[in-house]
């Protein structure tokens, strides 16, 4: 096996402590995770965590970043093909049930979100990564509307800021009683797509 350039190597390192870090966030929370905890788990020296994130909170960001984006995947294939609305959207049920309340997630982004608020920086970082998602969900309902030739009833961004608001609450919800069904989401989601008009 080659051995890794330098480039190759610090991005190893990177990945590594970033899903290191991941998984101790969303097992341990945000607070109670120290960047030497990071370090030690990874198998990594403080200074390699230092070298990548300045702060904790640097790092948390890119964890954030990495689940969202993975989590944007996951509805993509689910909601991709030619099948027909009722199809895909059962799909998305069953995503939301096993991922809508997430306990890790959920109290990761609200603990997270508490600590950015007394911070300037930090806050103007969640609302970037905020408004990434916002476009980002946007951008997979319309494709959605588009791929059925159907034209959504308010604005992809409106759209997108009324399912995000939902799925949040939702999820803060469904953290604390896990019995409720993430249903909802779903049923508002061919509501909307239902009430279209056809182009």
């Amino acid at each position: 096996m080659p051995r890794l350039t330098r480039t190759e190597s610090q991005a190893r390192t990177r990945a590594d402590l970033i899903a290191t870090a991941r998984d101790l966030f969303l097992t341990d929370g945000y607070a109670k995770t120290s960047l030497e905890r990071v370090a030690e788990e990874a198998g990594y020296s403080k200074g390699a965590v230092y070298s990548n994130f300045r702060t904790k909170s640097a790092l948390c960001l890119e964890v954030l970043t990495l689940i969202h984006e993975t989590k944007f995947e996951e509805v993509s294939e689910l909601l991709a093909g030619s099948d027909g609305l009722d199809e895909r959207l059962e799909r998305f049920q069953t995503w939301a049930e096993r991922t809508l309340g997430d306990v890790g997630w959920t109290m990761l982004e609200f603990e997270f979100a508490i600590v950015a608020r007394d911070d300037a920086d930090l806050q103007a970082a969640l609302i970037s990564g905020l408004g990434i998602v916002r476009g980002t969900v946007a951008a997979q309902l319309q494709e959605l509307a588009d791929s059925m030739a159907l034209e959504l009833p308010l604005p992809a961004e409106d759209a997108a800021t009324a399912v995000l608001s939902l799925g949040l609450g939702l999820g803060i919800q469904r953290a604390i009683d896990p019995s409720l069904s993430a249903r909802l989401i779903t049923d508002a989601l061919r509501a909307m797509l239902r009430g279209v008009v056809a182009i």
